[in-house]
């Protein structure tokens, strides 16, 4: 052996697991076994031949002691890395070869429990889905009723100020209640003295006549029959009137213009009427059908019943003792007829 060289020893390292593996385990451990000699030899061959090289360059460079030197604790480092390196390698393959044993020979209670704990896990996956789900539900809820709260209240406020307004509006008409009750006993008071001012007057014009001491059934200028007081207005033109203008003029005088609704009252109008241009009476067409002034339906036609036609009135002729349609809008005289006084 040449000067300065150093003997290498090369030993087997197998790993074994504390209890008896498995075969398959231990056909592993041979496998890591074999393949460690294999790298072993394959390092001697390697060590050889650096042994050889480093002899040929010893020959080479006898005159350069000191690199030599330099180069042989270069090489004993490498050979102690080296070994590091397959040990390191051989643990890692001796863990990886013991680590799937443990996990075939692991305790089916553990398992058992593992597999509990992964469907616990799934449950309370599934149960903080539906929580979430139904968290969100009720945010959503919580958003529609506060919406909802929120148009109650504003309705709330419009039904208060619609109150507030109907009380005032009640306030006003109960005002106007009070007024009205007191314009009608306003009213009544005025009717009641108009009805004292009108008996009043019916004593001055009746009862009240130079010369008589007794009251008489019509005023002075006024006709009297048994059907009541007439007076006929004989009016030329321009004077006469249409029919709406002669009942004006006649409820101007306490009156209507005449009516016939039985033989007395047609007697006296045929009797007492003058001229022969004709004379308005009260009757007329209204609502389809002739209608005296007293609001009743004509029931006797005296001759003949014209049709009955809107806008036309009854104008009765002296000579031809008859009444006929014409438009309520000629001019003509005409009669007003009153109850009589009775004394």
């Amino acid at each position: 052996m040449a000067e300065g060289e150093e003997e290498v020893n090369y030993a087997s390292v197998v790993f074994k697991a504390g209890n008896n593996p498995q075969p398959a385990a231990k056909r592993g451990e041979e496998t890591v076994y074999g393949e460690l000699k294999v790298q072993n030899e394959t390092k001697n061959e390697a060590k050889r031949g650096e042994e050889t090289v480093y002899g040929e360059v010893e020959a080479q460079n006898e005159t350069k002691n000191e690199d030599s030197a330099g180069r042989r604790r270069f090489q004993h480092l490498s050979c102690c890395l080296g070994i590091l390196c397959v040990i390191l390698l051989g643990g890692i393959i001796g863990v990886c070869v013991y680590l799937p044993t443990l996990s075939h020979e692991s305790d089916p209670i553990q398992l058992e429990e593992v597999s509990t704990l992964l469907a616990n896990n799934k449950k309370l996956s599934l149960e903080n889905a539906n929580l979430k789900r139904d968290n969100q539900n009720l945010t959503d809820q919580l958003g529609n009723l506060t919406e909802a709260y929120t148009v109650s209240e504003s309705n709330v406020k419009s039904l208060s100020a619609g109150v507030k307004e109907l009380t005032t509006r009640n306030q006003e008409l109960e005002t106007e209640k009070k007024n009205l009750k007191q314009q009608i006993q306003n009213m009544e008071t005025t009717w009641n003295e108009l009805n004292v001012s009108r008996a009043q007057w019916s004593i001055d014009e009746y009862c009240k006549q130079p010369g008589n001491q007794t009251c008489k059934a019509c005023q002075d200028g006024w006709k009297h029959t048994e059907s009541g007081c007439y007076v006929y207005n004989d009016a030329h033109l321009p004077n006469q009137k249409t029919w709406e203008e002669a009942q004006e003029d006649c409820r101007g005088k306490n009156s209507d213009l005449a009516v016939a609704h039985h033989l007395e009252e047609k007697e006296a109008i045929i009797t007492n009427s003058l001229g022969s241009n004709g004379f308005w009476i009260g009757l007329r067409v209204e609502d389809g059908k002739w209608k005296w002034v007293d609001g009743s339906n004509l029931s006797d036609s005296w001759i003949s019943v014209p049709d009955p036609v809107e806008g036309r009135c009854a104008l009765f002729y002296k000579d031809k003792n008859k009444w006929s349609s014409v438009s309520c809008e000629e001019k003509h005289q005409w009669i007003c007829q009153k109850k009589a006084l009775s004394v």
